[in-house]
């Protein structure tokens, strides 16, 4: 701990480690808060065999149908496979993301974006098995018992590979998104400040928030691909024949139409901007901790 009454540092002046520990914290925080918002955005998403009953699921409907048939408890229900994936898969994202920022300008969006994509290309290797383990236990009628019931079947049934059918989309989508949300937050984050101004947790919260939900919004298409890969061929989502991007792209045009791609997007976008503004907010007081 700093003994000094100057100003620490924002971004130096930490080891590895302590940048892993706030990122985990901070991560696991952000998903575990916002979950029941997660489990909407994949009901929504996972619905494709029928035009006619994806186009008429709206959010409002689908919380109402979610309560009323299975209960508060169906929200949190894969719950624990996010929290063993969030902080290992953050520890990574962040601590990647401030080594990899401070061989760049420290001013410079594009050092901010370039940052972010080499840190989500990190996390995603981590967390997209557990990834498609919560949404799979997310989904109405889910067959399996728990998290290490799917996991077990997913292997004996579909194999290894099931687990990353979706990784190739999950970078494809996480890359612009983090590049986006990255280079968002840290403009957001000047241009709330006055010069010389300390930063505030109300300043990262904000621009986190807005970061969050730009981001949310125009990646939303490619979370849908990335959804119907993950839970194809369970609880009657459609068994694809094809993992390729642009393929589930024109699957899903042809059923749905262009409206199918943006499918849940605004419960993403209510889950990215207030997880956004939690952990950027969480993250950065657990850094000052250390300072």
């Amino acid at each position: 701990m700093a003994a000094t009454a100057a100003p620490a540092p924002v971004h130096d002046g930490l080891e590895f480690w302590q940048f892993m520990i706030a990122g985990s914290i901070a991560g696991s925080v952000e998903h575990m808060a916002m979950f029941p918002v997660d489990t909407l955005k994949t009901r929504m998403q996972a619905i494709t065999s029928t035009a006619k009953a994806a186009s008429s699921l709206t959010l409002r409907h689908s919380l109402a149908s979610i309560l009323k048939l299975e209960g508060l408890a169906a929200l949190y229900r894969g719950i624990a496979a996010m929290g063993l994936g969030a902080g290992p898969a953050h520890a990574v994202y962040f601590s990647v993301y401030e080594s990899c920022k401070s061989l760049g300008n420290p001013n410079s969006p594009v050092a901010h974006a370039a940052s972010g994509v080499c840190a989500t290309v990190a996390s995603d290797a981590v967390l997209t098995p557990m990834d498609v383990v919560k949404q799979r236990l997310q989904l109405k009628g889910s067959p399996y018992k728990g998290v290490c019931d799917c996991v077990k079947r997913v292997m004996v049934e579909e194999g290894f590979g099931a687990f990353y059918a979706s990784y190739r989309t999950t970078v494809v989508m996480n890359a612009p998104f983090t590049a986006v949300h990255f280079a968002t937050y840290e403009a957001a984050k000047r241009g709330l400040m006055a010069e010389g101004e300390d930063e505030s947790l109300v300043v990262h919260a904000a621009a986190g928030g807005a970061a969050g939900a730009l981001a949310a919004v125009v990646t939303t298409p490619l979370d849908v691909v990335k959804t119907q890969l993950q839970c194809q061929g369970v609880c009657g989502c459609d068994r694809l024949s094809s993992s390729s991007i642009m393929d589930v792209i024109g699957i899903i045009k042809k059923k749905d139409g262009y409206r199918g791609l943006m499918r849940g997007w605004i419960p993403r976008m209510l889950f990215h901007a207030p997880a956004a503004a939690i952990c950027w907010s969480t993250y950065e007081s657990v850094k000052s901790f250390f300072h």
